[in-house]
């Protein structure tokens, strides 16, 4: 048996595990050995001189070394431990290894399984150059300082590793998924790193300041905390940032040329170039916005309620938003004219949900949600809110028109909210139905047209007397007294009441009544009050178009 309980497994036909071999047993183990052979030397102590010794026996004519399946399982590598360049045919076992020195894998190969998890790294962990054929596995892993510069992954996974000192991805690929779940990321750590499927750092946790350089289809950082100020540079990415806990500033920039190393190397992009390398954010829910900037984004289908300090999000460059659809769509009994405007991706769920299956199909109409939104639709009164917070934020940034159109989505929210009252959802139709909420001049304008046009029919029909009688005064002498009394007769209407003569005479009453002020004469009572209303509401109507006018020209 092993002397002293040593965990190491034995060698086949031996007693001992090879670091207890006496020399020439040890010998004759390693003369049988060819290059390609399966190894199982889990749970043995490796001395720096005892795994050179191995892997020399299993070298090819190139005089690099090929393993089998090797199993390395629980083993404890003292000093530096060497495998630059090894090829592992079949699978690679490190499981609940330790390496107390430098342990180095410089441009090794792995073509089965590579699984490392539980492993500890108490020196620098070496993987530049190294090729992980079916994937990587380091879950639980904890590394001191580890260097995964230039490495190929087809897929690989860190649930749970620890890097203490940081850890370095320049030029790393995966052509599959890249996962850090719940991963610790000490100082030093970067990213420059490319991957085909998905980067997934949800729930990790970042130390110390760091600079993502990502160019993936998706990138996953739900929950995931950044303890310092962090910049996130990405390409071709859909960017989920649900619940993400943000202690500094952290700055998320869709980056416009291929993404280079601090040495200025070029990142290999081609197999992403079939792709949109444009940079979507679909989530920020639970996130305080307040240490968030979004520079260059696409924001048609980001959700944003249940974020926090929307007022003071950043947004920088051109950040897109969905917009709402355009033309004529009949609704319910009469039609609609759309026009456009920066919307949220949740009035767009909520319309949806709303019309069900009358919704017109999209294009044109309202989008359904890409995924599921993680809960329910929001209510108008919350996406109102929503609205509201991100209307300061693109007034703190000059952007004024970008402001109207999420006024215009708060008050359609509003007007829809059955918390509001009766009542005020009642000015809020008119305030829309005349004007589109002071923001839309054409209603405005033809809303004054019209109410002009009606002011004009109305004085011809009812309010213009077609001929005016004098009034006639009668008297009595009684007594030296004379006692008068004045007839004035109705105004009286009748004969043709629209003829073009009665038009000029109108349209003379409405302009001196509603721009220039002055009361018009020789009217009937029902006139009276026609002048009364038009006087009161024309105005109203024309200060609206002027408001709209300048609401949508400002910056």
């Amino acid at each position: 048996m092993n002397p002293g309980g040593c965990p190491g497994i034995r060698v086949r036909g031996h007693a001992r595990c090879l670091a207890h071999l006496e020399g020439t047993e040890r010998n004759t183990y390693l003369d049988r050995l060819t290059p390609g052979s399966d190894i199982n030397h889990s749970g043995t102590s490796f001395t720096e001189s005892l795994l050179d010794a191995l892997l020399h026996a299993l070298q090819d004519d190139t005089g690099l070394p090929r393993v089998g399946e090797a199993k390395f399982d629980g083993a404890r590598f003292t000093g530096r431990a060497l495998f630059d360049a090894v090829t592992f045919t079949c699978g690679a076992w490190f499981e609940g290894a330790t390496f107390t020195g430098d342990a180095s894998f410089l441009f090794a190969t792995f073509a089965g399984i590579a699984r490392f998890q539980g492993a500890t790294f108490t020196s620098r962990a070496l993987f530049q150059g190294a090729t992980f054929t079916r994937g990587g596995w380091f879950d639980e892993a904890t590394f001191t300082d580890a260097y995964f510069g230039g490495a190929k992954f087809s897929f690989a996974r860190f649930h749970n590793a620890t890097f203490i000192s940081g850890a370095r991805f320049a030029k790393a690929t995966f052509t599959d998924d890249a996962k850090f779940y719940r991963t610790t990321f000490g100082p030093l750590s970067s990213f420059g790193l490319v991957c085909r499927q998905t980067v997934d750092v949800s729930g990790a946790v970042f130390e110390a300041p760091v600079t993502m350089e990502i160019a993936a289809r998706e990138v996953r950082c739900v929950r995931t905390r950044w303890k310092s100020t962090a910049t996130l540079r990405l390409r071709y990415a859909t960017v989920d940032l649900s619940d993400a806990v943000l202690s500094s500033p952290v700055g998320v920039n869709a980056h416009f040329h291929p993404l280079t190393t601090v040495a200025g190397e070029t990142l290999d992009e081609s197999m992403l170039i079939p792709f949109d390398p444009s940079v979507h954010v679909t989530s920020i829910r639970g996130v305080d916005a307040a240490h968030l900037t979004l520079t260059d984004m696409d924001l048609t289908a980001c959700l944003f309620s249940g974020a926090f300090h929307l007022d003071q999000l950043g947004l920088e460059g051109r950040c897109t938003f969905p917009s709402a659809p355009i033309g004529v769509r009949r609704r319910k009994v009469w039609p609609q004219w759309w026009t456009h405007r920066k919307t949220l991706a949740e009035e767009h769920h909520w319309r949806v949900q709303v019309a069900g299956a009358d919704n017109p199909a999209p294009p044109r109409g309202w989008r359904t949600p890409r995924r599921s939104t993680g809960g329910t639709t929001p209510r108008p009164e919350d996406l109102a809110a929503t609205y509201r917070q991100l209307r300061k934020t693109l007034e703190d940034s000059k952007n004024e028109p970008g402001a109207a159109d999420f006024y215009y989505g708060e008050m359609e929210m509003r007007r829809h909210s059955r918390e509001t009252p009766a009542s005020e959802r009642g000015l809020l139709l008119a305030y829309w139905l005349f004007s589109g909420y002071g923001l839309r001049a054409s209603r405005a304008l033809i809303s004054l047209v019209a109410a002009i046009t009606l002011t004009m029919l109305s004085l011809m029909w009812w309010g213009l007397p077609t001929q005016v009688p004098l009034p006639s005064a009668t008297g009595t002498i009684s007594d030296s007294r004379i006692t008068l009394s004045t007839n004035k007769p109705d105004l009286a209407i009748s004969g043709q009441l629209m003829t073009l003569p009665r038009a000029d005479r109108a349209a003379r009453v409405v302009m001196n009544s509603v721009i220039f002020r002055t009361s018009g004469q020789n009217l009937t009572r029902a006139g009276t009050y026609i002048e009364l209303g038009s006087r009161i509401c024309e105005p109203i109507l024309l200060a609206l178009a002027l408001l709209a006018v300048r609401n949508r020209v400002k910056r």
